[in-house]
């Protein structure tokens, strides 16, 4: 791929393609102007390998093997706002608490995550009932509505 086209791509879709231990062939550090990035379905189990992405906003990493290693997000993509896990293997809560490094999330779904169906993960979105869209996913990958997120990110990062 020429070099000038790389840096110059906002957006990059490899959906379906296939990653070979972890790593997706072709998506380097050269992809630095990247905001948003799609990898579903691309038989990711970690995200060690990932190259470091500054500007990336929004990231689909649905229906993928990722069980843990979320904490390279923060390093390597720190403006995320936008994060879809839906899909993937995550089971404990302590894996999730890695994503409040990210300062900008705005909107994590983990719809058909394991972990949603923890008994004390709906006691830790927090009180007077909002639902926690942040840490619930969003049933149906819908928006939340800017308040519903905005509590759910306060929730969340208490």
């Amino acid at each position: 791929m020429n070099e000038h086209i790389v840096t110059a791509m906002a957006e990059l879709v490899l959906d379906n393609s296939r990653s070979a231990d972890g790593e997706v062939e072709g998506l380097t550090d050269d992809f630095k102007e990247l905001e948003f990035l799609s990898m579903v379905n691309v038989g990711l189990s970690s995200l060690a390998k990932l190259p470091s992405l500054p500007k990336l906003r929004k990231l689909e990493l649905s229906d993928n093997n990722l069980s843990g290693s979320l904490e390279t997000l923060s390093e390597k993509c720190p403006n995320l706002t936008y994060l879809n896990l839906s899909g993937n293997k995550i089971k404990e809560l302590s894996t999730v608490e890695a994503l409040q490094n990210l300062k900008n999330l705005q909107s994590l779904d983990l719809f058909n995550c394991e972990i949603t169906s923890l008994e004390d993960y709906r006691e830790s979105e927090g009180e007077e009932g909002a639902e926690v869209r942040l840490g619930y996913g969003f049933c149906g990958h819908g928006e939340a509505s800017s308040t519903e997120t905005a509590n759910a990110k306060a929730n969340f990062m208490s």
